[in-house]
C-alpha cells in the first residue's frame, strides 16, 4: 500500500536552526534517590534510566511556563542567524505539545513576544513528537506555492510537571512492578526549545535546501502511548515494535518513490533512548556512527528534540552533506525529511 504523502520541494531553504537551553539540570540519579523506597519494594535496581534508556541527565525551566518564552528566545536567535527581520515572517507555526490552556494557541504568545507583523499567520500544529517536522513541511509547501517568503517554526517544551506527577505516583503505597514500568519512559523526558527559519532558496544561495520526504500512518496504534500533565502511560514494547514496523514500511516506500537514504552523511532522529536508536539502525541498516544523539544529556524533549539535535550538530556539517531528519510520534505516525547542507 502506498504511503499517505510524498512531498518534494523546489525552492525552499533552511536559513537558521537554533535552540534555547532550559537552565536547570536534573540527573537520573536524582530520580533514583527519590524513588529508592519504591525500587527496593519492587526489587528493581537503580540506574535503569542510565543503563536501559541511556539518559543520564535532562533539563527543566526555572518555572514550568518558561517554555513559551524559551520558544520565543529560540525564534529570535533563529531570525538573527538567518539574517531575517521579524517583519519579514509571513507564517509562525508552534509545534509544541506543551500548553497552558486549550485556547488560545501557544503560537499567539510567541508571535507577540517576538513582535512579528500582524500580517504573519500564526497557529499551532500538534502531532506528538513529529510536530516540528510536520510544521517544516507545511511551511515549505506554502513557500513553494508563493504564498509566503519566510516562515518561523518553534517548539518549546516543559516536562517538569509530568515528571513531578509521575514521581509522586510511583512513590505511592501498593504500586506494582508493571505499573512502574508502564510509566518508566516518562522519566526520560526533558525540557527545552528550538526554532527554525525557512525561506526561498533563490534568494538565499547560502541556505540549506529542503528536498522533501515521506510520511506514513499506523493510527490503529493510537492507544500505545497516552500522556498529559498528569502522566504518560506507555506500552514500551508495543510502541517499539509497531514504531519500527512503521519506519521499515515508510523506508521501503521512500526507496520505491526515488529517495535513497541508506548513505546519508548525517541522520537526525527524534531522541528517545539507546533502545530506540539501536532498533532504528537495525530496521533501516544505516550507519550507527552517523546517527546524532543528544538524549544522553537532554532526554526526550518531545517535538523540540529533533530540531535541538539538528542545531547542536549543525556545526559538524559541511556544504553538500545530506541530512535525514526522521522520527516516530505517538499515534503512530512517522515522517522523514531530507536536507542538503
Amino acid at each position: 500500500m502506498r504511503g499517505n504523502a510524498t512531498t518534494r520541494h523546489s525552492n525552499v531553504a533552511l536559513l537558521g536552526i537554533t535552540e534555547a537551553v532550559a537552565p536547570v539540570e536534573v540527573s537520573s540519579k536524582s530520580f533514583d534517590d527519590r524513588l529508592a523506597d519504591t525500587l527496593k519494594t519492587l526489587r528493581l535496581p537503580k540506574g535503569l534510566l542510565q543503563r536501559v534508556a541511556g539518559v543520564t541527565t535532562r533539563r527543566n525551566w526555572e518555572h514550568p511556563s518558561d517554555y513559551i518564552e524559551g520558544a520565543a528566545d529560540a525564534g529570535r536567535r533563529a531570525l538573527e542567524e538567518a539574517g531575517v527581520r521579524p517583519d519579514q515572517i509571513g507564517l509562525l507555526i508552534n509545534a509544541s505539545v506543551s500548553r497552558e490552556m486549550l485556547e488560545p494557541s501557544v503560537a499567539v504568545a510567541v508571535h507577540d513576544s517576538i513582535g512579528l507583523s500582524p500580517a504573519a499567520m500564526n497557529f499551532d500544529i500538534t502531532n506528538a513528537c513529529l510536530g516540528f517536522v510536520n510544521g517544516m513541511t507545511v511551511a515549505a509547501s506554502m513557500i513553494d506555492a508563493g504564498q509566503i517568503d519566510y516562515a518561523l517554526i518553534v517548539a518549546g517544551e516543559d516536562m517538569s510537571r509530568v515528571q513531578e506527577s509521575t514521581v509522586e505516583r510511583l512513590r505511592r503505597d501498593g504500586i506494582t512492578r508493571d505499573e512502574y514500568l508502564n510509566e518508566f519512559a516518562t522519566l526520560t523526558l526533558g525540557s527545552g526549545a528550538a526554532a527554525a527559519v525557512l525561506g526561498r532558496a533563490d534568494r538565499h544561495p547560502e541556505g540549506h535546501l529542503i528536498k522533501g520526504g515521506v510520511t506514513r500512518a499506523a493510527t490503529w496504534n493510537h492507544g500505545l502511548c497516552i500522556g498529559d500533565y498528569d502522566g504518560m502511560f506507555t506500552d514500551t514494547q508495543g510502541l517499539l515494535d509497531n514504531g519500527m514496523q512503521l519506519i521499515s514500511e515508510a523506508w521501503a516506500e521512500a526507496h520505491d518513490d526515488g529517495w535513497e537514504w541508506t548513505t546519508m552523511d548525517h541522520y537526525i532522529p527524534h531522541q528517545i533512548s539507546h533502545v530506540h536508536v539501536n532498533a532504528l539502525t537495525e530496521a533501516t541498516k544505516i550507519d550507527a556512527d552517523r546517527v546524532a544523539k543528544t538524549y544522553p544529556e537532554l532526554g526526550n524533549v518531545g517535538p523540540a528534540s529533533l530540531p535541538i539535535t539538528l542545531a547542536r550538530k549543525s556545526g559538524e556539517m559541511k556544504q553538500g552533506d545530506r541530512i535525514l531528519c526522521l522520527g516516530v510520534g505517538s499515534g503512530l505516525n512517522t515522517a522523514m525529511l531530507e536536507i542538503t547542507w
